[in-house]
């Protein structure tokens, strides 16, 4: 028959593995996070770049593997934006660095949030693991045959 500190490290184990999966989760999240405003901000570093050039600029463009094409400036202030699920649209210059920015300002308020929560998720871990060692210890106690 198991004893009540042992139903109770055991639920408590099985709390752990799961806030800790949890933990994981968000951490990936993050990652995720940080990435996409990473390219967020070279795009919006890009767009800076733009303004200060005029019509017919010849520019190096990345096609991916550190590789570029030459091509020149056309229309500077047409700017194709994503909008999601794969559409995009055209907006000027100015409406392209606002939809960025914003988009920025969205991404560090998640950024914030799961940060929050890893953090919540982390002293819960914490606080569970001292009382698994003292249940583990409480257990072993029983174990061991008193001296005679």
């Amino acid at each position: 028959m198991t004893s009540k500190a042992e139903n109770d490290f055991r639920k408590l184990a099985v709390e752990v593995r799961v806030l800790e999966q949890s933990a994981e989760t968000l951490a990936a999240r993050m990652n995720m996070v940080n990435a996409v405003t990473t390219d967020l901000t070279y795009a919006r570093i890009a767009l800076e770049g733009l303004e200060k050039q005029p019509e017919n600029t010849e520019l190096l463009v990345p096609i991916g593997g550190s590789s570029y094409i030459k091509a020149k400036l056309q229309t500077p202030d047409k700017i194709i934006v994503g909008i999601g699920a794969g559409v995009s649209t055209e907006k000027t210059l100015q409406e392209a660095k606002e939809t960025i920015t914003k988009r920025l300002e969205e991404l560090e308020k998640t950024r914030n949030s799961i940060q929050q929560q890893y953090t919540q998720i982390v002293e819960r871990i914490n606080q569970d693991r001292e009382v698994l060692e003292e249940l583990a210890a409480k257990l072993e106690k029983e174990k061991t045959p008193p001296n005679v």
